[in-house]
């Protein structure tokens, strides 16, 4: 049995006794998802919260807990759902909330009820799943700690949890708009990037630094766009969990005077590693721990900045506050200068520096399949989209789950899709011909088989232009087993990391480079696979993966009430 099935198997068996042993709980939680007006970052406008709350309420479990959410759309014209980002959803699928994949969308004034397990300790998060309901905020924190009789491997005093996002003053549904028009009309960058919900527009907390000739925030700390202030006491050593929902943005964070030490990513323990600032793409989540070894009567900032993208977006700022310093008290520091956005020497060096705790599980010597995707931006009838291997996703009315596993052949296209790109493609170069398709093919992959999937970087319409694009496999960790620049090939694998891979749920490809990834098929059910950037996934950047979806078990029926399978419902009722 190899290494990675004998980690699932312990997973489940640690659930299983946790369980017997009355260590797990099912956490109940009750949330209604409604439009309210709220100034994230000082200005008002509309936000998507669940109770009142923006960002919504944070969810805390213990590794094996139980969680059912019963979510009440309160929304008045459409649908929703949730995707709880990083959770496997083994052995129910159904709650994976991806509309059109795992469920339908919940109708207004309609209540599903999502029922899973946490079944491993990590820092992860959720988020709307249908349109661009993150881009609205719909969004929040979900901490699982060890179990009971579990241990950390490393120790701290006390913990701070982040959530990351950026913000548009332009509504979802604009943008939505926008992106669809035929001429696309670009989003632009977000008016403001946001920490725990809260950013500043057209103001700075550090304005005394700069030779800007913006002004200076008068904020007295109960204003909804005030910074949270992360308390601490000198000589303790704090952990930070970081996770970044961001729409678009690419962020770089940084605490002033203050060195970090990574060690977790999505859910998976690392080698500890030391950094002055950290890269934190779309979909990803950190711990990193830090010691207030600094001069106590001081305070420091903490940063975020954007990367990987022209920086048309001001820092955001919170401090950290040394008990008993006033918190009020700025510190006299500038806030920390992230590498320049187009440093991807710098992306790249950190991202080397993620491999795997010893003892974690390792990959699969061999791949039973490889999949190559390229990722280009392509014109479709005059319509500016995002392909992979030439076709752009569109998602069918019938979640695949439900139309594979009761056979509804005319659900999606059954095409095959492709598996690699033409050999002559030139990945430096922009598309050369506009022969892309929409498409709404799947790729079956044996269960319980070894897959690799080549992420493959090109050249967007745009010539010399080439964007960072955050890939989150939904279901699954995978291996990064490594990254290369040009075009990749099969001499490529020889560079492979084989011995310590990190296992992530989400990955970056760099510009004009390539991403080896490989995982195991074996969580029976239909998932998404996609670039975590709004736009690109809104655009057709995605594919659908299945496995195993004979041994998924009764899905509930409140999941399968639109298309062909609410058709079927129907008719067995009347049968």
């Amino acid at each position: 049995m190899g290494s990675a099935r004998v980690f699932l198997f312990c997973s489940i068996l640690a659930i299983f006794l946790n369980s017997v042993l009355g260590a797990n709980k099912t956490r109940h939680f009750k949330w209604e998802v409604e439009y309210m007006h709220f100034a994230p970052d000082c200005v008002e406008g509309v936000v998507m919260g669940i109770n009142g709350q923006f960002p919504g309420p944070t969810i805390r479990a213990r590794a094996g807990d139980a969680i059912h959410v019963e979510l009440t759309n309160k929304l008045p014209t459409e649908g929703v759902v949730i995707h709880w980002h990083g959770i496997r959803q083994i052995g129910t699928p159904w709650a994976d909330g991806t509309a059109s994949i795992s469920q339908c969308a919940i109708n207004p004034g309609e209540t599903f009820v999502y029922r899973f397990q946490v079944d491993k300790a990590g820092t992860y998060f959720y988020h709307g799943h249908y349109g661009m309901q993150r881009s609205a905020g719909l969004y929040g924190s979900l901490i699982v700690e060890v179990g009971e009789r579990e241990k950390e491997p490393f120790q701290y005093d006390g913990e701070f949890n982040l959530l990351l996002s950026d913000w548009w003053h332009k509504s979802s549904h604009e943008q939505e708009v926008d992106l669809s028009s035929n001429p696309m009309r670009w989003i632009g960058e977000p008016q403001t990037l946001l920490i725990n919900g809260r950013g500043q527009y057209n103001c700075s907390l550090a304005t005394h630094f700069s030779n800007s000739s913006g002004s200076q925030c008068k904020l007295r700390g109960s204003e909804q766009c005030a910074p949270k202030i992360l308390h601490v006491l000198p000589n303790k050593t704090y952990r930070l969990r970081i996770a970044s929902s961001t729409a678009l943005a690419s962020l770089n964070l940084a605490i002033g005077n203050h060195k970090m030490v990574v060690v977790e990513a999505d859910g998976n323990y690392l080698e500890p590693f030391s950094v002055s600032n950290m890269d934190i793409y779309s979909g990803e989540s950190y711990s990193v721990l830090f010691t207030t070894n600094q001069e106590p009567s001081k305070n420091y900032w903490i940063s975020i900045s954007v990367r990987g993208r022209e920086p048309k977006t001001p820092q955001a700022l919170t401090i950290l506050n040394y008990i008993p310093t006033s918190a009020s008290k700025l510190p006299n520091l500038p806030p920390p200068v992230a590498p320049l956005w187009d440093d991807y020497g710098s992306s790249r060096s950190f991202s080397s520096k993620i491999l795997a705790l010893k003892g974690s599980p390792k990959p699969p010597k061999k791949h039973d399949r490889r999949i190559i995707l390229l990722n280009t931006q392509n014109l479709i009838d005059g319509y500016t989209k995002w392909a992979i291997n030439n076709v752009s996703l569109v998602l069918p009315a019938t979640p695949y789950l439900g139309s594979i596993r009761y056979g509804l052949n005319n659900a999606f296209d059954h095409k095959r899709p492709p598996e690699n790109f033409r050999p002559d493609y030139d990945v430096s170069k922009p598309a050369p011909n506009q022969n892309s398709t929409y498409g709404s093919g799947v790729y079956m992959l044996n269960f319980n088989t070894t897959v690799d999937v080549i992420l493959q970087n090109a050249n967007a319409l745009k010539a010399n232009v080439s964007e960072i694009h955050p890939w989150h496999l939904h279901g699954h960790d995978f291996w990064v087993l490594g990254y290369g620049e040009g075009r990749f090939t099969e001499k490529d694998e020889m560079k492979f990391n084989m011995k310590n891979p990190p296992l992530r749920n989400t990955a970056v490809i760099f510009p004009y480079g390539w991403t080896a990834l490989r995982f195991v098929a074996d969580n029976p059910g239909v998932w998404a696979f996609h670039c975590h950037i709004e736009p690109h996934l809104h655009m057709g950047m995605g594919v659908v993966f299945a496995e195993g979806v004979h041994h998924v078990k009764k899905i509930p029926n409140e999941a399968l009430g639109c298309g062909l399978t609410g058709k079927m419902l129907m008719n067995n009722v009347h049968n």
